[in-house]
């Protein structure tokens, strides 16, 4: 086995014992937030806490990455999300469990971030969409298959259960870091004619800022955040359990059973991203996953619903890989940590800008059309994306 390909193989272990315990939150953040006496919009602060400090890590995981090299920062992070985690199962009051999210998103913010930089240095344009298909595959299976067991620990041990869970995947996340994953900084540092590893981290991001696609990936990765945190997070539970009186293990199994479904869809979906362009399938599915959160809307039965998360985790899981494959395109040599650094930087100010934003119009307007204006603004920006982004790589053909 070459080195890359063992990089990615401990990379895909590491993400998915620490996203298994993020998953295993979903069904029962909105209600354990709840569980302190506060309203829709405050339930969405729980969310928004997190995204927040995933988005104020991200810059400084890039700059960390470059600085220490990517196995530190991967360590560090998994600590710090560890101790976060743990933190919001012991947490006696609302404000407290907010500071405890935050340290537990500033933690996860430099795993992810500093992930995705590892993927950037070990892949060539040829076979990125696939070497990154198959680390967001298991990155959104790990978190799809979570609600599952994280339902029954709720129901069965209490709703502080799966921040324990979590907290201990951080730590095992944390051990599979330091001493399986190879170091890969000096694997980025490729001359480049333009001198790009010469210019600094800030100069590095105006650069790419001034790339259209690059930009439009970014907010594409945005209202994806948007959606899965306002939405599926925060509201899509509550919805559930309200409407169709589900309860957590039920809407843990339907999340399972999508991210299952996905699970298929990635790989096929990075290799036609590698062999047709990463527009060809980047456009779609965010389309698609626009249109699943009027299935979720509109559920009649139990069996509508699970159809909505089927469908939801088919067109994440095959637009997970494609935008990020994107986004490593357009980074000039030696720009690695910036670009994929600032591309999850965006994706997370989804994870504040999602859950208030939306809990806030679910107060005013109700749940229904919260969903629907998150889904239209993702379907709006995947639009855009298809009519000005420039493609990034195409397969040459023999």
């Amino acid at each position: 086995m070459s080195l890359e390909r063992r990089i990615l193989l401990w990379m895909c272990v590491l993400v998915a014992v620490n996203q298994l315990g993020f998953g295993a939150m979903v069904p029962s953040l909105a209600l354990y937030a709840q569980s302190f006496g506060v309203p829709a919009s405050a339930i969405g602060m729980a969310v928004a806490a997190y995204g927040l400090a995933r988005c104020l890590s991200a810059l400084p995981a890039g700059q960390i990455s470059d600085w220490v090299g990517r196995r530190p920062s991967l360590a560090i992070g998994g600590l710090v999300s560890a101790a976060g985690n743990l933190w919001c199962a012991l947490a006696t009051s609302y404000p407290e469990f907010i500071i405890a999210r935050f340290v537990a998103g500033f933690g996860a913010g430099l795993v992810l971030t500093t992930g995705q930089v590892v993927l950037a240095d070990i892949s060539t344009p040829e076979i990125r969409g696939r070497m990154i298909a198959i680390y967001q595959g298991t990155f959104i299976f790990s978190v799809g298959i979570g609600p599952f067991p994280g339902g029954l620990l709720a129901e069965h041990f209490g709703l502080a259960a799966p921040f324990v869970f979590t907290g201990l995947g951080s730590f095992l996340a944390t051990v599979v870091a330091w001493f399986a994953v190879r170091e890969t900084r000096e694997m980025a540092r490729a001359p480049s004619a333009s001198g790009a590893p010469s210019l600094s981290f800030v100069a590095q991001i105006r650069t790419l800022t001034r790339h259209v696609g690059y930009v439009l990936v970014s907010l594409i990765s945005l209202m994806n955040a948007v959606v899965r945190t306002g939405g599926l997070f925060a509201i899509i539970p509550i919805l559930a359990t309200a409407r169709l009186g589900l309860s957590v293990t039920a809407i843990g199994f339907g999340l399972m059973l999508g991210s299952v479904a996905g699970l298929f869809a990635s790989y096929p979906a990075g290799w036609l991203a590698d062999k047709f362009g990463r527009k060809a399938v980047i456009v779609p599915v965010t389309v698609i996953s626009g249109l699943s959160m009027v299935l979720f809307c509109f559920a009649p039965s139990y069996s509508w619903f699970v159809a909505a998360c089927i469908v939801w985790g088919i067109a994440i899981a095959a637009g997970g890989a494609a935008p990020a494959a994107y986004a490593a395109d357009s980074a000039p040599p030696g720009m690695n940590a910036a670009a994929m650094s600032t591309f999850r930087m965006t994706g997370d100010i989804g994870y504040v800008v999602g859950p208030l934003a939306l809990g806030f119009i679910a107060d005013l307007y109700g749940p229904v059309i919260a969903l629907l204006s998150g889904a239209a603004g993702l379907v709006l920006i995947g639009a855009a994306f298809g009519i000005f982004a420039p493609e990034s790589h195409r397969q040459r053909k023999d």
